[in-house]
């Protein structure tokens, strides 16, 4: 009987070689990716079976990052090539590798749906019952981010003349009832920054503009920089440093716009934890200290002088002063009544005008005076 050796195709130490070396465990395993998973589960037992592995598909792009893959089109090829590279993002041997469009349209997917602030909403939370996260201040601001596509030259549209003189009654009416139809159409950010004050959380939240926009902002040199691409407005924790709200926006918002949204996602996130709030001076409008306010807590803000005239009785830090212009010293805050307590500066001691009716001993000052 004639024997025919077989050649062997592989043999058990190759089979070992080309195992998963499950390096990227220990980056996977510190958090939870299962609501991502979740919007890709079938909802039901019928129709054609899933052709692509989407759990793998996530763990490649968190591990894109890591293994700085500048692009999709790098990480396709990447996995296309590298069979151990592609068993550490867990797919299997029998998985085609996806393409492009596949991540494009997952990506898609997950940019429509809210499941990343959910998951950071379950951190903190996580995070502050475990003692990670026992701060009292909280500070808000924003960054910017480049879109990769460049901007789009727009089409410069054609000023209509100006009618000299003054309007007809006919014309004055056909404007203001033009300018009530405009008013009555702008978005929730096109409005007033007080209006934010009654409008929902969720609506702000949904109504933000995401399109990727042209954006001006001051340097530490006090010079105007300029990008195209988007915002990113957090408000982080100043000690343990743990991002308990963030919001993206187009380039061109302003940054005071996004300060009210955050602020309301904090307290649903974490109820009558934070006690001060923390700005820059792009944020110094009346609207925040009212929200600030309204949420029990103090406002730490530096003061934008915008063409206001001197206060006259007050120094150019806003303590009263006396007949002579010298200004009273701050002595306490009332927490039940919400005011300022300034005493008699120490120059009175040797004023003869100290015993008169004009000089006061004590100021006191409410803060709803002026909240700024």
């Amino acid at each position: 009987m004639t024997i025919v050796k077989q050649m062997r195709l592989f043999d058990i130490q190759e089979l070992m070689d080309m195992e998963s070396s499950r390096r990227f465990d220990a980056i996977l395993s510190t958090f939870n990716l299962q609501p991502i998973f979740q919007l890709f589960r079938k909802t039901t037992m019928y129709g054609a079976p899933r052709e692509l592995n989407y759990g793998a598909m996530i763990q490649s792009l968190v591990i894109r990052i890591v293994e700085r893959i500048p692009t999709v089109k790098d990480l396709v090829k990447r996995l296309k090539y590298d069979l151990i590279f592609r068993l550490d993002c867990g797919f299997l041997l029998s998985d085609s590798v996806p393409s492009e469009a596949s991540y494009s349209r997952m990506v898609d997917v997950i940019s429509q749906s809210d499941v990343f602030v959910g998951m950071n909403d379950d951190l903190i939370r996580a995070a502050f019952t475990e003692g990670f996260l026992a701060d009292e201040h909280v500070s808000y601001d924003a960054t910017h981010f480049e879109a990769r596509d460049a901007s789009k030259p727009s089409e410069k549209k054609e000023k209509v003349p100006k009618k000299r003189g003054r309007k007809s009654k006919e014309e004055r009416a056909a404007w203001l009832a033009e300018q009530a139809e405009i008013e009555a159409n702008l978005t929730t950010y096109e409005k007033k920054l007080e209006d934010q004050l009654t409008i929902p959380t969720a609506t702000l939240w949904q109504d933000i503009p995401i399109e990727p926009k042209w954006g001006v902002k001051k340097n530490s040199d006090g010079k105007n920089t300029f990008w195209f691409g988007f915002k990113g407005h957090l408000a982080v924790s100043t000690k343990s440093q743990y991002i308990v709200a963030c919001l993206m926006s187009s380039g061109s918002l302003s940054d005071s716009k996004a300060a009210i949204p955050l602020l309301k996602k904090v307290v649903e996130v974490m109820p009558n934890q934070f006690t001060t709030a923390i700005f820059d001076a792009g944020y110094d409008y009346e609207a925040i200290y009212r929200q600030i306010l309204n949420q029990d807590m103090k406002a730490v803000i530096p003061y934008v002088k915008r063409r206001e005239s001197e206060i006259l009785g007050f120094d150019a830090n806003f303590r009263p002063t006396c007949v002579r212009e010298h200004s009273y010293c701050y002595d306490s805050f009332d927490e039940k009544y919400q005011s300022l307590k300034f005493t008699r500066p120490k120059e009175c001691a040797t004023c003869p005008l100290r015993e008169d009716s004009l000089c006061q001993k004590v100021f006191k000052i409410k803060c709803e005076t002026d909240i700024r």
